[in-house]
């Protein structure tokens, strides 16, 4: 039976997780899938269901349960964005160990918006075209490692897609020295290179600080890492209009990786054993490795107050 008892699951910095909001926005996604004829909606309406939580010294922490692995489901891309912040953490603080003379740079690379029909098609050249900046002399001399992600936001007005993509550079010390620096500019014109551009694109480049008293490494790590696309650009209010977008993007991101990881930070990754983690969506932070385990308790979703309930 049901004990009136609604789930307060709280991060250990007090914040409230939002497992309401993120399987409320997923149960309106799997509607979607079921509109679009997606073998996959039955199975997407039925992620996070059942949560199964350890009982700890300092509260809960999700111990068990099914998640769906679809790219655009909102509890599980809110879960994977956790998951690649937490470990993109370790990576980055194992190499900066392993050279601590090493400079981090933030780089974003954009290009024109996709019209509708086009996403997929200019993703895979974008990616071409990644590869191809990063075989450059200019780019690849002073290179130790990077880690790159893809975002996508929606103009609902004009109905297209702006892909852009998120590049935490490791670099040598030499970077900054004559002869080795690359200004914005030189980015932007590699870039358009690259991408066989007939225009200049939009680039961005800073350095990020590495030292532990300033947060840039750790805000630039999150930013990499978060929702490759979030799910108010394609859960709103305009249903009609959230089928075309929900049925662009799956087209587009179907068989993608959110994170590509190259040179030392790829290593390092491997050396994590963090491949062998993938799919867990479950031990997404530090919190696993902190308390003994109590006791453990299950919520279930309820429909009817649209929340999870206690079970027992």
């Amino acid at each position: 039976m049901y004990k009136k008892e609604i789930l307060k699951d709280t991060s250990s910095n007090g914040k409230v997780r939002p497992w309401k909001q993120k399987k409320l926005a997923n149960l309106t996604y799997s509607q979607y899938l079921e509109v679009l004829n997606f073998k996959k909606a039955h199975n997407v309406s039925k992620c996070g269901e059942v949560l199964q939580f350890a009982k700890t010294d300092n509260g809960l922490k999700l111990y068990q349960t099914w998640f769906c692995h679809s790219r655009l489901c909102p509890l599980c891309s809110w879960r994977r964005s956790m998951k690649n912040s937490y470990e993109l953490r370790q990576i980055l603080d194992t190499a900066y160990k392993k050279d601590p003379s090493a400079i981090f740079l933030f780089l974003t690379l954009t290009e024109e918006s996709s019209k509708l029909g086009e996403l997929r098609k200019n993703l895979t050249s974008m990616n071409r075209s990644i590869y191809r900046l990063f075989q450059y002399k200019d780019v690849k001399k002073d290179l130790l490692g990077y880690v790159r992600s893809t975002e996508i936001t929606v103009n609902r007005d004009s109905l297209t897609f702006h892909q852009h993509v998120h590049i935490l550079l490791m670099v040598k010390s030499s970077y900054f020295s004559k002869g080795h620096y690359l200004t914005q500019e030189n980015w932007s014109q590699l870039w358009k290179r690259a991408r066989k551009l007939d225009y200049k694109p939009i680039v961005n480049i800073k350095k990020i600080r590495a030292s532990k008293k300033d947060n840039s490494l750790i805000a630039s790590a999150k930013e990499v890492s978060k929702y490759q696309v979030k799910d108010y650009d394609y859960i709103t209010d305009d249903e009609k209009g959230d089928l075309v977008v929900v049925d662009e993007l799956e087209h587009a991101l179907a068989g993608t990786r959110q994170l590509s990881f190259a040179g030392l930070l790829k290593e390092i990754h491997h050396e994590l054993l963090l491949d062998e983690k993938e799919d867990d969506l479950i031990n997404v932070d530090d919190e696993k490795e902190k308390d003994d385990v109590v006791d453990t308790v299950i919520y279930r979703w309820n429909s009817k107050v649209s929340n999870y309930v206690r079970w027992e």
